[in-house]
């Protein structure tokens, strides 16, 4: 009789071969769902734009104001488990690490309940603080009264993601958010225009994708035997495990949001075509800058795996490969931003200030988020090397020191001083995050200064051009196959 074979078991995948590659392989591929997923939301923003109700562009800003501070707690926790779970699976511990995920998904799925519906019943009070009035005000309220009891779909579909990214299934993560992307993209104009629900069809689509991201995040962790029922015994333990790197970087992604709720509502002094123009620009960047975006949630398993392994001169490789591909992104958009700024108008039916403020973006400011990337891997680092509370400080930095005094001197000027002022604020915070990083990387301890046998030195690799490392896409990302002779993992990398 056949003995069945254990249960598959992950090994760590990064701490082995081409850092350049595993983090070309992981934000490449993350890039690619998160631009589907971002890519929606701009359409949702050109659609409105084309129904020619500045109130209804309007309520796209102030509605998305809010929901970035839901997304900001959803990543938080995220980047908790990420790191926790990470660093149990580089230590070779997968039972652990799918029980300290179960516990983790459990309260992430309680807290995420509790936030929607909150949310849901003081939709109205809250716009009203970010400035929000009239037309634009209702609006606003009835799309989040939709989107906002399906919190919990969308924060447990990041948390199956990043587990799936944690293993190194970067395809697999991709596809969740692509599945997402698509159902919403083929809803959006049927709902918008074919039935005529305007910004609510909008808001109905949005938790259509919602249940799909949760649906395929599920069956993801599920294939990779990374979630189970949680042991009730252990919540409380695993929640405080996750928490000490969950709650600041919570606090840490809440940084983000809440001085771009002080832009919005210096913005909604000047008008609706201005908060209108700052909405259009703030659902074009994390098109434009996916490959960024996807960076902080790619380089922290790599980070976390070899901080489990000890392999700390392959962590600072990696802090330096991110960003490099950071300075090479933001520069090429910028070039071509520039040239095509007056295409960018038009696709949103811009006019006025609005206009405006889309070319000063095109022309110049477009350039502080080569420090805003900076600041987005320097935080990666922080929560998975075991520093947190620096990430936080430097968001928090940026969000208020950073933020009010530049945008508020700025307000004097008119919405292009509030734009330039939000710029300028970045450069100096983005700076000293990257440089603490640098020296939080180059503290850490040295047992293990050598990666183990079988490892590929990344002087040794022949190319680690992108295309290169791209082209071994399916090599890296294929699912581990257990061995048939002691019935380990055998990882493809």
């Amino acid at each position: 009789m056949t003995r069945p074979h254990p249960p598959t078991r992950q090994k760590a995948c990064f701490i082995t071969g081409s850092i350049m590659r595993h983090v070309l392989v992981m934000a490449g591929t993350g890039a690619i769902g998160l631009m589907a997923v971002f890519a929606v939301d701009m359409l949702n923003m050109v659609y409105i734009a084309h129904l020619n109700q500045a109130a209804l562009t309007a309520a796209i800003g102030f509605a998305g104001a809010v929901i970035g501070l839901q997304i900001a707690v959803s990543i938080g926790l995220t980047i908790g488990v990420s790191a926790a779970v990470g660093r149990e699976i580089g230590a070779g511990r997968h039972e652990e690490a799918k029980q300290i995920a179960s516990s983790a998904l459990l309260v992430m799925f309680g807290l995420s309940c509790v936030l929607g519906i909150g949310t849901m019943l003081v939709a109205h009070p809250l716009l009203q603080l970010f400035g929000a009035q009239g037309d634009a005000l209702d609006h606003a309220t009835r799309y989040l009264q939709v989107v906002s009891p399906f919190l919990p779909l969308i924060c447990m579909g990041m948390g199956f993601s990043a587990l799936m990214r944690v293993v190194g299934d970067a395809k697999g993560s991709m596809h969740i958010t692509l599945l997402g992307a698509i159902t919403a993209a083929v809803l959006d104009p049927i709902m918008i225009f074919g039935l005529h629900e305007g910004l609510t069809g909008a808001a109905i689509s949005t938790v259509m994708s919602r249940f799909v991201v949760a649906l395929v995040g599920l069956m993801g962790a599920l294939r990779h035997d990374m979630v189970t029922w949680p042991t009730l015994s252990r919540v409380v333990a695993d929640a405080r495990h996750v928490g000490s790197v969950a709650t600041p970087a919570i606090l840490t992604n809440l940084a983000t949001p809440v001085g771009g709720v002080y832009v919005t509502e210096s913005m909604a002094r000047f008008g609706l075509e201005a908060v209108g123009g700052q909405a259009s620009i703030e659902r074009t960047v994390p098109v434009l800058f996916s490959l960024v975006f996807a960076l902080t949630g790619s380089v922290g398993p790599i980070m976390a795996q070899n901080m489990g392994a000890g392999f700390y001169p392959r962590v600072r490789e990696t802090l330096t490969a991110a960003l490099k591909l950071v300075m090479l992104s933001i520069g090429a958009t910028w070039l071509i931003l520039a040239v095509l700024q007056n295409y960018v108008v038009a696709v949103f039916n811009a006019q006025g200030d609005a206009a405006m403020l889309i070319h000063l973006f095109c022309s110049l400011t477009i350039g502080s988020y080569l420090f805003v990337g900076m600041l987005f891997v320097a935080n990666a680092a922080f929560n998975n090397l075991g520093y947190p509370l620096y990430s936080t400080a430097f968001n928090w930095g940026r969000a208020t020191l950073g933020t009010i005094p530049f945008v508020g001197i700025g307000q004097h000027y008119g919405p292009a001083g509030v734009q330039l002022g939000q710029a300028v604020g970045v450069v100096v915070f983005g700076t000293l995050a990257v440089f603490k990083a640098f020296q939080v990387t180059k503290n850490l301890k040295h047992p293990a200064n050598h990666p183990p046998a079988g490892t590929i030195a990344v002087s040794d690799v022949p190319t680690t051009s992108a295309e290169a490392a791209m082209a071994d896409l399916d090599e890296v990302t294929a699912p581990s196959t257990p061995d048939q002779t002691d019935g380990s993992t055998k990882t493809h990398v």
